[in-house]
């Protein structure tokens, strides 16, 4: 039985469902809101692509190197994508990365949810060691949302990736391990909570 299996988290403010065709379209209308593809220091699907982009996280799930999922908000609207990616089955490692949401969802209670959905499920159920997280160096916006989840940098991957513009990318890399989760659970529940107010 694989390690990682497709399922459903629910939580109060989002929703997270294994990526499908089925969710196509309104990734398509998601990735509109703010011209997310535009972003050079991201890799984001063009609405154009998005069935290719689909096609693409399911080949890794099937390889069983990533678990994808599309992101739902409270209305039940779709507002992204994240996934478990970079699976590390061994040693119960993953990375929560690959995630992006419509400029409408972002500095929401959607993001913070996500995170406490998909870290709860890495350390309770699946009973992993470490979470990584890896973003670009000039992702300012990332950095200060992973640091805010209570991440701690591992370290920067200098001219780790050569970027579709032809730049080299340099990516810095977070982590929160098993013990940090408990404190990482309770800071993430505050900030939940005071978003509801």
């Amino acid at each position: 039985m694989p390690w990682l299996e497709p399922v459903t988290l629910r939580g109060a403010h989002a929703r997270l469902e294994p990526l499908s065709h089925d969710h196509r379209d309104g990734l398509i209308e998601a990735v509109k809101d703010g011209e997310l593809w535009k972003l050079w220091y991201t890799f984001i699907p063009q609405p154009e692509n998005m069935g290719k982009e689909i096609d693409r996280r399911l080949g890794l799930q099937a390889a069983g190197s990533m678990l994808p999922f599309t992101v739902f908000d409270a209305s039940g609207t779709i507002a992204g994508m994240t996934t478990y990616m970079n699976v590390d089955t061994p040693n119960r490692r993953v990375e929560i990365g690959s995630t992006w949401y419509a400029r409408r969802v972002q500095r929401s209670a959607v993001n913070t949810q996500c995170k406490l959905l998909l870290l709860g499920h890495a350390f309770e159920t699946l009973d992993c060691i470490a979470v990584e997280f890896r973003t670009h160096f000039f992702n300012q916006q990332s950095r200060r949302g992973i640091e805010r989840l209570g991440a701690r940098q591992d370290g920067i991957l200098r001219n780790h990736q050569i970027a579709p513009n032809g730049t080299l990318r340099d990516t810095v890399v977070y982590s929160i391990i098993a013990g940090e989760w408990p404190t990482v659970k309770a800071h993430l529940n505050y900030q939940l909570n005071e978003k509801a107010r």
